[in-house]
């Protein structure tokens, strides 16, 4: 009994200890070669965004945003039907929805089952269609059937987030706002215009350096430069209105 107590007290001393076990792992992070950090990219200087969205005014004056809708409240419901769906499949689904519901009132009359019928090709539609109800309902009771103008109000309506609110404003109302998408986010961190770890930093840094006098299209300019030039996975920097201007390290041209 004695032997077996002994040999398994040598085992547990010959074990190394935890502290011990930590050692040598740093001591092997420390032998591996540091991964090289890349030079952050120089910010665009006052005049090279100026004369990046004069090129986008030369080359589309008026630019236009692609959901279809007839006023203020179907650009509402289109923006809420477009979240994590295409313009053209919101499009698709809308233009016989609005035919029939062009007013809160009438969507309404129209109820949640029949909305459901008219958005079942887009994403989401059931929680969509409950949301465009819903927003309908408080737009009534307590904006007299109006779309407010002011990001606050549009927010506290169901489905509406601060992009919403910000496409709503630009397009219906015409404020100076930045809507930040998947396209916007993307060209303004990879082109360092505007980098931002999130959509609201995007979205802040734009309405920083981007000059009044461009502001009212500036947010359609690079959803568009977005959505038909600057790629998610294949970018056609070739073919790209400010290829010289932008910070990208592995731009093609």
């Amino acid at each position: 009994m004695a032997k077996i107590i002994r040999s398994i007290r040598a085992k547990k001393s010959s074990a190394p200890s935890a502290p011990k076990k930590v050692a040598k792992k740093a001591a092997k992070a420390m032998l591996k070669p540091a991964a090289k950090k890349l030079p952050k990219p120089k910010p665009w200087t006052p005049a090279e965004v100026y004369e990046a969205f004069s090129r986008f005014r030369k080359a589309n004056p008026e630019p236009k945003g692609e959901l279809e809708h007839l006023n203020s409240y179907t650009l509402l419901v289109a923006v809420v039907l477009s979240a994590q769906a295409t313009d053209a499949g919101v499009n698709k689904a809308t233009r016989a929805l609005f035919a029939v519901a062009d007013t809160p009132e009438k969507m309404l009359e129209l109820g949640e089952e029949k909305v459901r019928e008219y958005i079942k090709t887009v994403g989401l539609y059931r929680n969509k269609a409950k949301n465009v109800i819903a927003l309908s309902e408080k737009l009534i009771a307590e904006f007299g059937g109006e779309v407010p103008r002011t990001r606050p109000e549009i927010e506290t309506l169901p489905g509406a987030g601060r992009k919403t609110a910000n496409v709503v404003l630009n397009m219906a109302y015409g404020e100076h706002t930045m809507a930040v998408d998947t396209h916007v986010f993307r060209v303004g961190n990879r082109t360092g215009l505007a980098p931002g770890n999130t959509p609201l930093e995007v979205e802040l840094g734009l309405e920083k350096v981007i000059p009044s006098e461009f502001m009212l299209h500036a947010h359609h300019w690079l959803i568009l430069h977005g959505r038909y030039t600057c790629l998610a996975r294949k970018p056609r920097c070739e073919v790209c209105l400010i290829n010289d201007l932008c910070r990208w390290p592995e731009k093609t041209v």
